[in-house]
């Protein structure tokens, strides 16, 4: 019989890592950076063929902790598009 996996311990936050951003345990791969792949029209699979790392297993587990915690995992990809914004604009106000 196949060993199973706990799903829970999948995904994981610790303060020191990524900023306490949701995350595959083991990786620095943040669920954010799966979500806005898949967002961009990414499979699964394509995630796991660009991070060949990864298994379909963290790739869904990053997906359903998503769907489980959408306000968050939005408000955390709007928040760092707005920085990305800021930074731009202040680039090319300085060149």
């Amino acid at each position: 019989m196949p060993t199973l996996t706990d799903i829970g311990t999948l995904i994981i936050s610790t303060p020191e890592t990524c900023g306490d951003r949701p995350r595959i345990a083991g990786t620095r791969i943040t669920v954010q950076r799966i979500v806005v792949w898949y967002k961009m029209g990414m499979s699964a699979d394509s995630i796991v063929a660009e991070i060949p790392h990864l298994t379909l297993a963290q790739v869904h587990a990053a997906l359903a902790y998503y769907y489980a915690n959408t306000q968050q995992i939005e408000s955390d990809i709007a928040a760092e598009a707005a920085l990305y914004e800021r930074l731009a604009a202040q680039q090319r106000a300085e060149i």
